[in-house]
């Protein structure tokens, strides 16, 4: 059996093959398969809490107070946080904050 591909617009992985086409189930969004594995290739999309993409290099602020794990240290609210770094995983963000390297969620910071 093949595995078809995630849905580029909502990520979700229900998909099915309707024809040459393949529809999410979620989403309703219809892409063909050639476009699906030329997405693939693209890297991943980043957003931060509003929704705008984040790229390497760019700034952001934390938008709550973050309790490091292992830690008593604690990052405030508005604390911000220059030349981040897109990576892969759940905490999809690394930085150093006050000069100490940690990785963050997106959902957890805006674009400044």
């Amino acid at each position: 059996m093949t595995t078809l591909p995630n849905c580029p617009q909502c990520g979700e992985p229900n998909t099915y093959p309707d024809g040459d086409m393949i529809v999410c189930a979620d989403c309703g969004h219809e892409f063909s398969a050639s476009a699906a594995v030329d997405a693939s290739d693209e890297a991943r999309v980043v957003k931060d809490s509003n929704g705008n993409v984040l790229v390497d290099g760019d700034s952001v602020i934390v938008i709550k107070d973050l309790k490091v794990k292992g830690s008593s240290i604690v990052v405030k609210k508005g604390t911000k946080v220059k030349g981040i770094r897109i990576v892969e995983g759940d905490h999809d963000i690394d930085c150093k904050v006050d000069g100490v390297a940690m990785s963050l969620k997106s959902e957890f910071l805006k674009k400044a």
